[in-house]
């Protein structure tokens, strides 16, 4: 489900932007988070590349949200300083949080019977990441892609 949305050209410096958040409970959710960060990308001029690396990264983000705590939600957000645009990508849920988190952001280690890649793979193709987890409460993932300068134009 789909809660709110905003269009690129209701982008402006003195304006804040909704979030669009997307449900996480089944595959067909990772799909829809997937192709509206895609296109939220695309319209906002980022790169084929850069829409490619941001739609994995949501990817990767709700297929833990199912494997890991069945449930939970990818909202996903405009950034603007002066200088730049970007997407912000927050998944969150109330599973039973990761226990060691060093362990878990290490390329290669597999919690469970995945390939160990969901974490590390997005730290790697987003510009910022941030992970905060809580045993028993649940996980918070930040990550922002931020536009290159030249792609503005």
């Amino acid at each position: 489900m789909i809660e709110s949305s905003a269009r690129a050209e209701d982008v402006t410096s003195e304006m804040p932007v909704e979030e669009t958040v997307i449900a996480i409970a089944c595959a067909a959710d990772i799909v829809v988070a997937r192709q509206h960060g895609r296109a939220l990308a695309a319209e906002l001029g980022f790169s084929t590349c850069d829409q490619t690396m941001i739609a994995t990264a949501i990817s990767e983000l709700a297929r833990n949200i199912l494997e890991y705590a069945t449930r939970g939600h990818i909202a996903m957000t405009l950034a603007r300083t002066d200088e730049r645009l970007g997407v912000v990508i927050e998944a969150r849920d109330e599973g039973p949080g990761i226990a060691d988190l060093d362990k878990a952001l290490e390329d290669g280690c597999s919690m469970a019977t995945g390939l160990g890649f969901g974490l590390p793979g997005v730290r790697r193709l987003m510009d910022e990441f941030d992970i905060a987890s809580e045993l028993g409460k649940g996980t918070r993932v930040t990550a922002k892609k931020w536009q290159l300068a030249a792609e503005k134009s």
